[in-house]
């Protein structure tokens, strides 16, 4: 163990998986503290409204930060859900629903947001 949870694995997907927890923990911190100053410190909340979004998203910049974050928060948590359901789930029929349950909701969410992100296009007043 190494003090503070589970054993770093020896090889295989799981020392991948265990990888990329440490490695997406570190850049979503700093890329949701990015967002934070942006969102709520720079800008208060009468700026933030559709058209500053569509400013921001006028620029493949701040689309590709925001797809960045999405797709890093959504596969670090499916990532611990999985870890959670395969430490705590041991009937193995349960196991298979809840982890079969856990990667459709992850790729409906994923395409969701992904397809917001992408296809975004500001609609002007008539």
């Amino acid at each position: 163990m190494n003090g503070a949870g589970r054993a770093r694995p020896e090889s295989g997907l799981e020392l991948y998986a265990w990888l990329f927890m440490r490695i997406s923990g570190v850049v979503l911190l700093f890329m949701a503290l990015g967002h934070l100053a942006i969102m709520h410190l720079l800008n208060n909340i009468e700026v933030i409204n559709y058209n500053f979004v569509a400013q921001r998203y006028a620029t493949p910049f701040w689309r590709t930060y925001d797809l960045v974050m999405l797709w890093l928060a959504l596969l670090h948590g499916l990532n611990g859900a999985r870890t959670l359901v395969e430490d705590y789930v041991s009937a193995q029929g349960w196991r298979a629903f809840s982890l079969a349950s856990l990667y459709v909701l992850g790729f409906f969410f994923l395409a969701l947001g992904s397809l917001v992100i992408l296809t975004f296009q500001p609609v002007t007043a008539p």
